[in-house]
């Protein structure tokens, strides 16, 4: 699922609304943390509760050739292939702080008792590491997501201003999910 998140304003506001508590409040989180990784890169972790069935987020996730819908960045698939249960996702993605486009090659297979395990097979990153986790929560119709994402950018691009952005993106992934995870739901109903 790529997720090389920045944003370009550091300090965003909308008719007066904070954008940072804003995003958290409508994206459900319960626990999100971004902070540089003590052997470089980045490492973010957070809890959601998604309003839909474990196999509704499963799907989503798994939905490799619609991954770019999920992000508020400017991505593209390049390629994709499906061989023995393990998905080889080859995206670019392009941001204003980055000349170009970043190339991100990932492997992802899913786990026994629900979830995903990303990991990097080529490209502009010299580590990247996500876990989905995914559990049934309330009466069925919810899940419990925890979310690990260890990376670090092949760039000049400092890390603090990298944690900054990482939140943000993250924040607005997390809202989207939540958004097509209700209308998935309401499409299956």
């Amino acid at each position: 699922m790529g997720l090389l998140f920045f944003a370009v304003g550091l300090d965003l506001t909308i008719g007066g609304r904070d954008l940072w508590a804003w995003a958290s409040s409508e994206s459900s989180i319960d626990a999100l943390e971004v902070a540089q990784d003590p052997t470089g890169g980045i490492r973010a972790t957070a809890r959601l509760v998604l309003p839909a069935k474990t196999q509704v987020i499963h799907d989503l996730l798994t939905d490799y050739v619609h991954w770019p819908e999920l992000f508020d960045v400017r991505m593209r698939l390049a390629g994709l292939t499906v061989q023995d249960g393990v998905a080889t996702v080859d995206l670019r993605i392009a941001h204003p702080l980055l000349p170009g486009e970043r190339r991100l090659v990932t492997e992802s297979r899913i786990v026994p008792g629900g979830g995903l395990v990303t990991d990097l097979k080529g490209g502009d990153f010299k580590r990247y590491r996500r876990i989905w986790t995914l559990r049934q929560a309330g009466e069925g119709n919810q899940t419990q997501a925890d979310f690990e994402l260890v990376f670090e950018l092949d760039s000049l691009v400092p890390d603090w201003i990298v944690v900054i952005a990482v939140r943000q993106e993250l924040e607005a992934h997390f809202r989207i999910l939540k958004q097509k995870a209700v209308e998935r739901s309401r499409l299956s109903s």
